[in-house]
This record gives structure tokens, C-alpha cells and sequence, in this order.
């Protein structure tokens, strides 16, 4: 029956894993080998805990920097607009220019037209959003990880 069997299948596999004693240590070893690599990995880069940083007066900004700088965004959603413009006209007294581009594509060549002071805006939905900069894209992020 049943058990006849599995008994059978036990004893073939136990034959077959005493023949081929090389295979059947590197099976074993190899995963302890990776296992003991990962731990040594994670000990030589631990995770870093930042402490909190208190709030202070960073002073009055810099608006000389900001000439000329312009802020390209998509979608052009109500949110989206009403977002760019708090950035624009809330925190600085001339206001930045915003372009609002009905797609990714289009920023991406206005971002190859514009100067290097050009900055765009990708909104994922309300809460989230990519910058891209000239060369490059930085993710929006509140806390980062130690990789």
C-alpha cells in the first residue's frame, strides 16, 4: 500500500543521497554559506537611526537665487494647480513661474529646452509627486532608509 511505498521512495532517496555525497554537502552548505554572508552584511551596514531635529529659524530665504526659475508641472489637475499656487505666491513676494504640461512627455522636453533652473513636478495623485531635475528624478520622501 500507501506506506510501501513512501518506504520505498525513503530508501531510494537515501541511496541516491549517499552516492552523491558531494551534491548532497553542497545542498546543505551552500544556503548556510549565503545565510552566514547576509548576516555579515547586515552587521557591517546596521540601519542608522537618526535623531530628531529641533526646530529652529533657518533666517529670511534667499530670493536672488530664485531669478528666473521656473516651475513646470503635470497633471494639470485642481489640486495640482492650487499646489502650485501656494509654491508661487504664498512664500515668495514676486512669485515663481509655473507652467502647468498635459503630460509627462511634454515636461520632459521642456525641462531639455529650459535653462538649468528648471524644475518639474510630476503629481502621482495628492499626496505624492516625483521632482525632476535636469539630469536626474528625485523621489519625494519623508524618511529614508539605509539601504
Amino acid at each position: 500500500g500507501v506506506w510501501r511505498q513512501t518506504r520505498a521512495l525513503l530508501f531510494k532517496n537515501c541511496l541516491i543521497k549517499c552516492r552523491t555525497k558531494k551534491s548532497s554537502v553542497q545542498e546543505v552548505l551552500f544556503p548556510l554559506f549565503f545565510l552566514f554572508w547576509l548576516i555579515l552584511m547586515s552587521m557591517m551596514h546596521p540601519h542608522r537611526k537618526y535623531d530628531e531635529v529641533p526646530n529652529s529659524d533657518l533666517g529670511s530665504l534667499d530670493t536672488s537665487v530664485l531669478v528666473n526659475f521656473v516651475i513646470g508641472y503635470t497633471p494639470p489637475t485642481a489640486v495640482a494647480r492650487e499646489i502650485m499656487k501656494k509654491v508661487a505666491f504664498d512664500n515668495f513676494e514676486d512669485g515663481l513661474i509655473t507652467e502647468e504640461y498635459l503630460s509627462e512627455e511634454e515636461l520632459e522636453e521642456a525641462s531639455l529646452l529650459k535653462p538649468p533652473s528648471f524644475v518639474g513636478v510630476v503629481f502621482k495623485d495628492s499626496m505624492s509627486y516625483q521632482l525632476r531635475f535636469h539630469d536626474s528624478i528625485a523621489m519625494s520622501s519623508i524618511y529614508t532608509e539605509s539601504r
